[in-house]
């Protein structure tokens, strides 16, 4: 954050009124926090197209290191996990979106089923082996 963001944070009106939207913990307007957020899913979204070139590209990027172990998954796959986790692990929606009752008919229930339950059976005495 810059010194003009932060002044311009502090000139705010909302940042000076007490109605619950300045958090002195974040040190700022809690309406500001996507601000911040926008800005790491772009550095996450740069890292792991980056990542993905350059394992697609250098073939030393495909290997693993001594230290940190395989090399893709720290150049793409982590990346790309802290960015889905900053979209709070939403799905991508791939396909038409369709309505869910429209998308697949309804389907019946049948009434009065009730799941089988087990029968107790007297515990008969089973007969001892004979023995030479």
């Amino acid at each position: 954050m810059t010194v003009l963001e932060t002044a311009r944070r502090a000139d705010s009106p909302s940042a000076s009124s007490f109605d619950g939207g300045f958090d002195p913990e974040f040190g700022g307007d809690l309406r500001a926090a996507p601000d911040w957020r926008a800005d790491l899913g772009t550095a996450l979204g740069y890292a792991t197209a980056v990542g993905a070139l350059l394992v697609l590209m250098l073939p030393a990027a495909r290997g693993s290191h001594a230290l940190i172990g395989w090399l893709p998954l720290w150049l793409v796959a982590m990346p790309a996990l802290a960015w889905w986790a900053l979209n709070r692990f939403r799905l991508p929606a791939w396909g038409e979106a369709q309505e869910p009752a429209a998308a697949q008919p309804a389907r019946r229930r049948r009434r009065g089923a009730i799941q089988a339950r087990r029968r107790n059976r007297p515990a008969a005495p089973r007969p001892l082996p004979r023995v030479a």
